[in-house]
């Protein structure tokens, strides 16, 4: 088949990267500063016999580039990449080597783990050797895709306000895994969130839901080893491409993922993508040959600067993707932009975000991708979630990424934890609960940057937060030394399930008060699938290798567990319907002499406004939130009309009598819910100094009744 192209091969663009199909042909473009040839790879339908070699004919601005006429969608193929094996330089190509294209947009097969898939000789343990195998065989490969998609207009599509956003995070396969009611060869596939399943999570009162990730990524060899997988999949190796494993027809991947972003948009809901840019799956100086090491490993990758062998590693996945670069950066904002046009994904999560914005000197809120994503039409339209930490020196950096983009709060999650179970006072819960104004207020960021959350996919489940002491991990194979420790759990009284009436209640009771906080806070709360019905992973709180019933959503729901679930649709209806919780301004608490109104005050259990003395004292469990609907809404100076709510929470072990305050503009306060009541219980109205019984560990709202008109006759 070589001959069929000798002769045609024009010279193609150097724009756009990657494999681009006109109708008539492909245009292939690959960056490589460093290599010194390019050759294009074709294969056979079964992506197992080569059936042509092309080297790239031009190389423009260190991009190699050609057009092939007579290739359209569904060709299968790949590069071979040649220059200097040199490690000790940072260069590692080897043209022995099938590699991936960056921009792919659709794979082909799986990897298999052989020794010829590493670009050193494995068996010698040495990286500087050189291995002369052919990795083609055991390699997966590119697909030629078509763009074409119609995608009806999406009448149902809108954005979400950031102010009204909830994130409903979850985890594509392990939702719909086990569903009952969907096809089996549906389950766990992007044909799984079908119109029924999507129902479900839109009844639920979130917003946006936030997958995993979903870029085609690699399963590390040591587990499968171990008979396990890289179930989470930050383990990414091409960030243009749908994972094709979770297809239900893998030649349809790109068509499967867009209908099933078309289906939630129908729905009114936001797609959300978790993307792992900080590193690939390539590993250190020993990791295989797959794409950007064979590629031009120099300018992707953070080498040691004295040492250029050596990957840098604030991941502590093995390397660093390199930033720095400016064809590096152009990558990951093409991948973006890519997601966000061709696929109509409304945002993204960055895994280990503070990698992103890593300058030779360390994290810089001026770094030139945060730059660029400010500066971008298409990605300043789109929400921007940052994990503010990575493994590296000062990576932590919640609060400290610029406006425009939100950051996981991983202290909203520690101090909730610890409140309800007695290990931090209200004075370090008051300012999550408004948004974390102390790391947030400034620069004109809003309260909504704060992603409020206190379960995610790392970690305990939120039935497992009050179920355990102690994580088990034992299933991961590695004897429960693999995930933290610190979990600030509190097990109620027994390790694991039990048949203690009074232990069970307590923490059906500890859920409700938990996604009371969560969704009631200011901010925007992320709810992690499965925790509206209790959802257990029997301790695990490190599931990433856990493709079985410890991470897969149960669908046998108890009667209990439905109680819990109408108890959030509940929470996110008085979110929605109560604009004093979502506030776009921050709540500070400080006097506003012009219209006489302080946008929050605290409370404390004789109905009094709290003082010095109650925050300094760290026995004050019990408190009250008080936000009164007629502070400033807006930067306009003037009165708001919104209803004023009394949050009460109670982290002492036992009843506290709670004096209902006075307040202006209305007449007495009405119980809107209360932790430890059921669920049919009627809901009362309370004057004005009226002692109501907390009841230990609960958490209560209240709204306020306005004054009802003097009638004159």
């Amino acid at each position: 088949m070589i001959d069929d192209f000798k002769g045609k091969v024009r010279e193609g663009l150097p724009h756009p990267l990657g494999a681009t199909w006109d109708g008539n042909g492909v245009n292939f473009a690959l960056f490589s500063a460093n290599a010194t040839k390019v050759e294009l790879c074709l294969l056979d339908e079964e992506g197992e016999q080569e059936t042509a070699r092309i080297e790239l004919p031009e190389f423009t601005d260190e991009i190699w580039h050609g057009y092939v006429p007579d290739v359209g969608p569904g060709s299968i193929y790949g590069y071979r990449v040649h220059g200097p094996y040199e490690p000790a330089n940072g260069h590692r190509f080897n043209p022995n080597k099938l590699v991936l294209d960056p921009y792919a947009r659709g794979h082909f097969g799986d990897l298999e783990w052989d020794p010829a898939v590493f670009g050193y000789q494995l068996e010698s343990g040495d990286d500087t050797t050189f291995d002369e195998r052919d990795s083609a065989p055991f390699m997966p490969k590119c697909v030629v895709v078509d763009p074409n998609f119609d995608w009806q207009g999406e009448p149902c599509r809108r954005a979400v306000a950031w102010e009204h956003t909830v994130i409903y995070e979850m985890h594509l396969r392990g939702y719909t895994k086990l569903h009952p009611k969907l096809p089996k060869e549906w389950r766990g596939t992007y044909k799984g969130l079908s119109e029924e399943v999507i129902e479900y999570i839109r009844s639920l009162g979130v917003t946006s839901v936030e997958l995993l990730p979903l870029h085609t990524f690699i399963n590390d060899s040591l587990l499968l080893d171990k008979g396990l997988i890289n179930y989470w999949g930050y383990n990414s190796i091409g960030f243009f491409a749908p994972d094709p494993r979770y297809a239900h027809e893998r030649e349809q991947t790109l068509r499967e993922f867009k209908e099933m972003v078309a289906r939630l948009h129908d729905a009114g809901l936001e797609v959300i993508l978790d993307v792992v840019y900080n590193h690939t799956a390539e590993g250190n100086e020993r990791g295989p040959t797959l794409s950007f090491k064979g590629i031009d490993n120099a300018s992707y990758y953070r080498l040691l600067p004295d040492q250029p062998r050596y990957y840098i590693n604030d991941t502590g996945t093995g390397n660093t993707l390199n930033l720095n670069h400016m064809r590096v950066i152009q990558m990951v904002c093409d991948s973006l932009r890519y997601w966000a046009g061709e696929t109509h994904v409304d945002g993204f999560r960055f895994d280990l975000g503070t990698i992103l914005a890593r300058e030779i000197n360390g994290f810089d809120h001026q770094s030139g991708f945060l730059k660029a994503c400010c500066q971008d039409p298409e990605l300043r339209s789109v929400k921007l979630i940052a994990e503010p930490w990575d493994c590296g020196p000062g990576g932590y950096q919640v609060g400290g990424f610029p406006p425009g983009w939100a950051e996981w709060n991983d202290k909203f999650r520690d101090t909730v934890r610890d409140y309800w179970r007695s290990a931090a006072p209200a004075s370090a819960l008051a300012p999550r609960l408004c948004a974390s104004g102390d790391l947030f207020n400034h620069r004109g960021r809003k309260p909504w940057a704060s992603i409020n959350f206190v379960t995610a996919h790392d970690g305990f489940t939120l039935n497992d937060l009050v179920s355990y002491n102690e994580k088990h991990n034992e299933a991961n194979g590695e004897d429960n030394r693999d995930g933290t420790s610190d979990n600030r759990s509190w097990n109620c009284g027994a390790e694991g399930p039990t048949d203690d009436s009074e232990v069970n209640a307590l923490r059906v009771r500890q859920m409700r008060n938990i996604l009371g906080t969560l969704l009631l806070s200011q901010g925007t709360p992320m709810l992690t699938a499965g925790d509206e019905f209790g959802r257990t992973q029997n301790g695990n709180n490190n599931a990433y290798c856990q493709d079985n019933e410890i991470s897969w959503v149960d669908w046998d729901i108890s009667e209990e567990s439905q109680s819990l679930i109408r108890f959030v649709q509940n929470l996110t209806a008085l979110r929605h319907k109560y604009p004093i919780l979502r506030r776009t301004r921050f709540l500070t608490g400080i006097y506003n002499e012009e219209l006489g109104i302080k946008d929050v005050t605290w409370i404390n259990a004789t109905g009094d406004e709290m003082k010095p003395e109650n925050w300094a004292d760290p026995t004050t469990e019990c408190f009250g939130m008080l936000m009164d609907g007629r502070a400033q809404p807006t930067g306009i100076r003037r009165r708001g009309g919104d209803a004023t709510l009394l949050m009460v929470l109670n982290a002492y072990h036992d009843l506290v009598e709670f004096t209902l305050p006075e307040t202006a503009g209305g007449s007495s306060w009405s119980l809107l819910f209360d932790t430890n009541l059921a669920e049919d219980a009627p809901l009362e109205s309370f004057a004005f100094g009226e002692i109501y019984g907390v009841t230990g560990r609960s958490l209560l709202l209240f709204a306020l009744e306005p004054e009802t008109p003097a009638v004159f006759t």
